[in-house]
């Protein structure tokens, strides 16, 4: 089973280009993030006249994730248990954003997942983004210690730079987010809940993101911040990967490039 990762930056901008990449990488389960619409105003047709089924978690401009599948999605949902909410005024309720949407696609419980920016180190935002990953460890944990044997996949656009090799210039980042301590063990706490992340092995020293200020892409002044993070059943059957540097390129590029694995689940 091919499965990829795509925070496409809008996916009403970008759908024709989606749609050219599932075809041309043959792609059967496809986790977007940063669709920036809402629910009635996802492009559902160019999708569905391929051969997709999708799911989509949208509820405003911002955020938004989705799931593209031809292997089945079922059992759907826009949120995971104890996932936190976020708005600007810190007494009034907090409101669950759409950053997570879940389905089963072909035996595999997939994970869509566009985690908080944080924004800035002083910022609230930077707060409830660690909020939100140690609820997500924690439905991990919990979910695998009910069934050791899940083949579940937690995949997107995590944010954060686990190494300092995952940026292109460590003192470039001194005192932002993304590569600060407390955020890098969190992403670690998701590894100790119980799983791997597949990518890395296969694609050594790649990034995933490019800001597009000062040509950053033309420099390789990117990060490595989407992954792919198995259990250990899938995992263990991996046994290919590459990110799309080419889907970067060009006029209408996302700011970020696929990241595809091929993993040997029951029925390949």
């Amino acid at each position: 089973m091919r499965i990829a990762t795509f925070n496409v930056n809008s996916v009403r901008t970008r759908a024709d280009r989606m749609v050219d990449f599932l075809i041309r990488h043959d792609v059967d389960v496809l986790a977007v993030q940063e669709t920036k619409c809402r629910d009635d105003q996802f492009p559902y047709l160019p999708f569905e006249q391929v051969g997709y089924e999708v799911a989509h978690v949208g509820y405003s401009q911002w955020n938004g994730v989705a799931l593209l599948s031809r292997v089945g999605l079922t059992d759907v949902t826009d949120h995971f248990p104890g996932q936190p909410g976020f708005v600007k005024d810190a007494i009034a309720d907090q409101v669950i954003e759409a950053r997570a949407v879940g389905a089963t696609c072909g035996g595999v419980r997939v994970w869509s997942l566009y985690v908080p920016n944080g924004r800035e180190i002083a910022d609230r935002h930077y707060e409830y983004k660690l909020r939100w990953l140690d609820a997500l460890a924690v439905h991990v944990r919990e979910a695998l210690t009910d069934d050791p044997e899940m083949k579940l996949l937690c995949t997107g656009d995590f944010n954060i730079a686990p190494t300092d090799g995952d940026v292109w210039d460590r003192r470039f980042f001194d005192g932002k987010t993304h590569v600060t301590e407390p955020e890098r063990a969190f992403f670690q706490q998701l590894t100790e809940a119980g799983l791997t992340e597949t990518t890395r092995q296969f694609t050594p020293g790649e990034y995933t993101y490019w800001d597009y200020k000062a040509m950053r892409f033309g420099r390789n002044e990117g990060m490595r911040i989407d992954f792919h993070l198995a259990s250990h059943p899938l995992a263990h059957s991996a046994r290919a990967a590459f990110i799309d540097r080419d889907e970067r390129a060009g006029d209408g590029a996302s700011d970020h490039a696929p990241v595809i694995v091929d993993y040997t689940v029951d029925g390949d």
